[in-house]
């Protein structure tokens, strides 16, 4: 009796144990769970790969060629055999930065049979609105100074009358001062100019046309001293900007007013 009761309680147990999952067999040796299992590692199948094809160098571009402002300048220049094609030429040339921030090009005014050629520096805010070279406050007085001699850019006779120009035909930005490289850039264009005009004297009104025709700076050592340039009478003056700024300065352009006159009598 006391066996079948032992017997019944431990089928009851494993009864008990299958209901909680507990259904796989025990085996002889003890296994411990928590050991890692080791993973085989995979097999490592050895590619073949192409070798990369070779890296073609890229050949560089070729330098452009240097430009030559001046010359080309020159050529232009050269080219043209009246003012109208000289005033073409300008308005074709590239290589001159100030041209980009221009409004106009500023080629002339007055009469081109003109006696007296006034070469001044460059335009400033009103020329480059107008299009017209000495057109502002500084051109106003210039038109009164020498009206006092009997000369104007509105005269009708040649003899009476002036052409304007400037060495730089485009505005400097804030009215700058033209660098040596753009002056020469523009010489040859004002050497055009002035031998399509042929005048019988040439004005030159400021440092910028002095640097340009005679290779030199310094106005007020300049001033009022007959020179040659091109084969021409240059009389280096006070620009009128500057006799606005200096207005005491003025009794010494009347003296070179007075010295231009005299000069245009003995050549007459």
């Amino acid at each position: 009796m006391e066996h079948d009761s032992e017997f019944h309680a431990a089928l009851a147990a494993l009864a008990w144990q299958i209901d909680l999952g507990a259904d796989e067999a025990i085996g002889e040796a003890p296994v411990n769970r928590y050991e890692a299992v080791a993973t085989p590692e995979p097999a490592v199948v050895a590619a073949t790969v192409a070798p990369a094809p070779a890296r073609r160098t890229a050949e560089p571009p070729p330098e452009a060629p240097a430009v030559d402002a001046v010359a080309e300048a020159r050529a232009a220049a050269g080219a043209a055999r009246n003012l109208d094609e000289l005033r073409e030429a300008l308005a074709g040339y590239e290589h001159c930065e100030l041209k980009k921030g221009a409004r106009s090009l500023v080629f002339s005014d007055g009469n081109p049979q003109a006696r007296v050629l006034v070469l001044g520096e460059a335009p400033g805010r009103d020329e480059d609105v107008q299009g017209k070279p000495f057109v502002g406050r500084a051109g106003q007085l210039l038109d009164r100074m020498f009206a006092a001699i009997g000369l104007g850019r509105t005269a009708p006779a040649a003899e009476h009358s002036l052409y304007i120009t400037n060495v730089m035909v485009w505005r400097p930005p804030q009215n700058r001062d033209p660098t040596p490289e753009e002056i020469a850039m523009m010489l040859p264009f004002v050497e055009k100019h002035i031998a399509l005009v042929d005048p019988d004297v040439i004005v030159v009104m400021g440092n910028t046309p002095c640097a340009a025709l005679l290779g030199q700076r310094g106005i007020t050592r300049l001033r009022g001293k007959w020179t040659q340039a091109l084969g021409k009478p240059v009389l280096p003056m006070f620009h009128p900007a500057f006799l606005l700024r200096q207005p005491h300065m003025k009794r010494e352009a009347w003296a070179d007013l007075l010295e231009l006159q005299s000069k245009l009598r003995t050549i007459a």
